[in-house]
């Protein structure tokens, strides 16, 4: 495949809105760094997976598919911090799937057991729009791992190839799914909890706050509508200003 001049070349005004990768913490991110913190919280020593369990996941993940560029579909934190190197980024749909406010997460990401965080996972529903970034074939082996370190960290998602569609042609990408095996998936979370924990709730990687609002962010300047993130965005402004103007959950 043509290398594109320019990564940004179909949305420029992500430029400024996508951390260099060589500048994220992720890129150097190692599944071991949290060990210690983990045990403080009292987790069990097998908390995460083993690093030869995920090199296995990600092996499997992209069977069939060596010496060819991969996509990776992106509908949370990834579309402003994939870490990756990446040749070309897109506006992408995928069909059948939905963002979904159900990442809960009580172990210090961007929430605490006395301040639960809420952050987005990709589960069954009608469509979710979002970001899908091209690896270059003669990096997916090496830049496919440093992704997998940060999303396989623990069993929240399972990775799999959907169909992506894009202004340029529909695609193949490789998206993170819910995994409702896990605890930290929660689908019963009612939706005045939700505004609450994405108000309050903060850790190493920032507040769930900031992670909605780049969400937006990024929504606004692709001009898309998303009305969930959108509404929860406005219900959370009001639930930081007072009991008087938060929802009722009606």
């Amino acid at each position: 495949m043509t290398e594109a001049a320019d990564p940004f070349v179909h949305h420029p005004v992500l430029r400024s809105r996508i951390i260099e990768p060589e500048k994220s913490r992720f890129r150097t991110f190692e599944p071991s760094d949290l060990d210690a913190e983990m045990k403080a919280r009292g987790m069990p020593d097998n908390w995460r997976y083993s690093d030869e369990d995920r090199e296995a996941l990600r092996k499997a993940a992209l069977a069939g598919r060596e010496g060819q560029d991969i996509w990776v579909f992106a509908y949370g934190s990834l579309m402003w911090n994939p870490a990756f190197l990446f040749a070309e980024v897109r506006h992408g749909r995928i069909e059948g799937y939905a963002r979904s406010f159900c990442l809960y997460d009580v172990r210090g990401g961007r929430g605490t057991p006395e301040r639960p965080g809420l952050m987005a996972a990709l589960d069954t529903g009608d469509h979710c729009d979002g970001l899908v970034f091209r690896i270059a074939a003669d990096l997916v082996e090496a830049e496919s791992r440093i992704l997998f370190k940060r999303e396989m960290l623990m069993g929240s998602y399972v990775p799999e190839f959907v169909g992506c569609e894009t202004r340029a042609g529909t695609v193949e990408a490789l998206a993170f799914v819910a995994n409702h095996d896990t605890p930290q998936i929660r689908t019963d979370i009612a939706h005045e909890d939700k505004v609450r924990f994405i108000a309050s709730g903060s850790g190493r990687l920032g507040t769930s706050r900031e992670y909605l609002e780049n969400l937006a962010d990024h929504f606004e300047a692709l001009d898309i509508d998303d009305k969930e993130v959108f509404g929860l965005l406005k219900d959370v402004r009001a639930w930081s200003e007072g009991p008087e103007t938060a929802p009722d959950g009606h």
